[in-house]
């Protein structure tokens, strides 16, 4: 019994890593999925390489019967070959290192789907459920802040 304990102990740090990141660093802390205040989009933030990104699962704006999530596409994009390339799945945050002196994620990038534009990104967390993403122009004192909540 003792044997087979240690076995799956093992086993369970070994294969951590292979399913999801390892949230319990500081910079992986914002990692999982997250719904908006408004509820109308839910996106998963997940390690690349030495950042964060996060990629959206789930919006309903601009979504009807006619047109589902599923295709929709980046017609806004100012590259005419990504017009095609589908929304759902693609990444609107990219870049996000994480800064332990102001602890937030910064240097980051995010595209706004309805405008086309990409714009300087950075995020913070208000409480351990609550993420606040702020996209500004050159400038963090002027933006747009949106608010997430942990799913």
């Amino acid at each position: 019994m003792r044997l087979l304990s240690i076995l799956i102990l093992s086993l369970t740090c070994l294969l951590k890593p292979a399913y999801g990141p390892d949230t319990d660093t500081p910079a992986n802390r914002i990692c999982g999925k997250w719904e908006s205040s408004e509820k109308n989009l839910v996106v998963e933030v997940y390690p690349y390489r030495n950042t964060l990104r996060a990629k959206m699962i789930r919006f309903t704006g601009g979504v009807s019967k006619a047109q589902p999530m599923e295709n929709i596409t980046d017609k806004k994009n100012p590259d005419p070959a990504l017009r095609s390339r589908k929304v759902l799945g693609m990444d609107v945050v990219e870049d996000l290192v994480y800064n332990p002196k102001s602890n937030s994620w910064e240097n980051g990038r995010i595209y706004e789907i309805q405008s086309g534009k990409t714009w300087s990104a950075a995020a913070y967390l208000e409480n351990e459920n609550t993420l606040k993403v702020k996209g500004y122009w050159k400038v963090k004192l002027i933006g747009k802040t949106m608010t997430f909540h942990r799913l």
